[in-house]
């Protein structure tokens, strides 16, 4: 999916919502521990009741990992499942160089078929050259991240006096275009998006962090929207695991359909749609 599939599911769906699947087997149901893929079974529910409400989903691979050669199974089920009008994102922070990027361009684009990958632009342009090769898919790069200590790293001061995440900004806008490349900005960070605006106004941003982490969304809308909305707000927790009962699917398609109208509302505000 590209950028104009994507802005048109956005206008479409009146939602710029991702849902992380940070699916945990210590918390999902218990009765789902029965089947015989519960990882799978828990995510095809979530997808199901969900599918009609965003625009993107974000298996985090550390869960999946996690789990051995079975999670790698519950992933690729769970990545042939999501429709082909969603937008699939890898979470997997990959950052390294040579063939060792293009293998992992390889395995996520190719043999596992998401639109996207996040990735540490730490290691510089040849780490992230690899997956900009491939047409129709994109990157999204770590620049300021919602955890606390990633300030620690992320707004060093440069000889230049400017945050590092600034000029890393600056520099890896070069490594591509705004139809290839987006960025990671947490939601408690979302203070920080005028500024971060002014560098990149028109790559789309992943939101992560609101809800169970805290971030606001008003804030986040206010500060970072622009005029495709240009932005990709994920929730995971607050959404997969708004009930660990029966009814986790009807939970969760409600606390999704809450932040799908809150969403509606903003881009209607913002005349994205009318």
């Amino acid at each position: 999916m590209n950028r104009e599939e994507l802005i048109n599911q956005i206008i479409v769906k009146k939602s710029f919502l991702c849902i992380g699947l940070d699916s945990d087997i210590n918390k999902i149901p218990k009765h789902l521990l029965k089947l015989e893929d519960p990882i799978f079974e828990f995510n095809k529910s979530i997808i199901d009741a969900t599918k009609d409400l965003c625009v993107a989903y974000k298996p985090n691979l550390a869960f999946y990992e996690s789990q051995g050669s079975v999670g790698w199974d519950s992933l690729i089920k769970t990545i042939e499942y999501i429709p082909n009008n969603i937008f699939k994102i890898a979470d997997a922070k990959r950052g390294d160089v040579g063939n060792t990027s293009h293998m992992y361009a390889k395995a996520f684009f190719e043999t596992l078929n998401f639109d996207s990958i996040t990735l540490s632009p730490y290691m510089g342009s040849d780490s992230v050259m690899p997956f900009l090769e491939y047409k129709e898919k994109s990157v999204i790069l770590l620049a300021l991240t919602s955890n606390t200590s990633g300030s620690q790293i992320q707004k060093l001061q440069t000889i230049s006096n400017v945050d590092l995440y600034k000029s890393i900004l600056e520099i890896s806008k070069k490594w591509g275009n705004e139809n290839n490349i987006m960025y990671v900005i947490g939601a408690t960070k979302s203070n920080e998006l005028k500024e971060i605006r002014k560098i990149i106004p028109n790559h789309f941003l992943l939101i992560p962090g609101v809800g169970a982490q805290g971030g606001d969304l008003e804030s986040v809308v206010r500060n970072g929207i622009n005029s495709d909305c240009g932005l990709l707000v994920n929730s995971s927790r607050s959404i997969i695991y708004a009930s660990d009962n029966n009814d986790y699917a009807v939970a969760a398609r409600n606390s999704a359909l809450h932040i799908q109208k809150e969403m509606e509302n903003y881009l209607m505000e913002y005349s994205i749609i009318k």
